[in-house]
């Protein structure tokens, strides 16, 4: 029987990145694009839980699938943990771009004093169609930085530089970015309950 993963998001580079951390030949990962389905669910948590939920509970519903949803941010210190649950949305413009919101973040900064301290976190979660599955969460931490480094992944990963990588979260391979990120942690804690779920080897 075929085994199939929906992730609850329209955004490539994140369901590029789970199919590389999860990497299983007995499990089809989907993206919505993949399975038809096109809805947009308002981020409206006070959580990243919270927002992760309310994701995998709209997909499911609309696919009756099992579904893997997270939701993640930027937290830094100096501003008190912002942009948070708000990374995606950071920036005085609609409409914004990843580079926008990058630069915003950077502008945000100016006269705090130096290193900026930061971290990534990830909230994953599984639904199924009789509810709630399984929750895991992941970190990673480093310093903002107020230029830009390096070419590869994307939002605030030019920025988000890791000192024991000596190297930008963009700078990192994509190979060396799913072993370290926080989403590669979220996702690695869950393995354990999508190996019972889908009974992989």
């Amino acid at each position: 029987m075929k085994k199939n993963l929906l992730v609850a998001s329209a955004n490539p580079g994140k369901v590029r990145e789970i199919k590389a951390i999860l990497n299983s030949p007995e499990l089809t990962i989907l993206s919505a694009k993949d399975a038809g389905i096109a809805i947009n669910v308002a981020e409206t948590g006070q959580t990243y839980e919270e927002n992760a939920w309310l994701k995998a509970e709209a997909y499911q519903k609309a696919s009756g699938m099992i579904v893997l949803a997270d939701d993640s941010g930027l937290e830094v210190d100096a501003l008190n943990g912002e942009p948070g649950i708000y990374s995606a949305r950071y920036a005085a413009l609609p409409n914004a771009s990843d580079a926008d919101r990058r630069h915003y973040l950077v502008e945000q900064l100016q006269g705090k004093p130096q290193p900026w301290p930061a971290h990534f976190h990830c909230t994953a979660v599984l639904a199924g169609p009789r509810g709630h599955l399984a929750v895991a969460e992941g970190r990673c931490d480093g310093i903002i930085i107020p230029e830009e480094r390096g070419t590869g992944g994307f939002g605030y990963d030019p920025i988000f530089f890791i000192p024991q990588e000596a190297a930008t979260m963009a700078e990192l391979s994509e190979d060396r970015k799913n072993q370290i990120s926080h989403r590669a942690r979220a996702l690695q804690a869950l393995l354990p309950e999508l190996q019972k779920l889908f009974q992989l080897d």
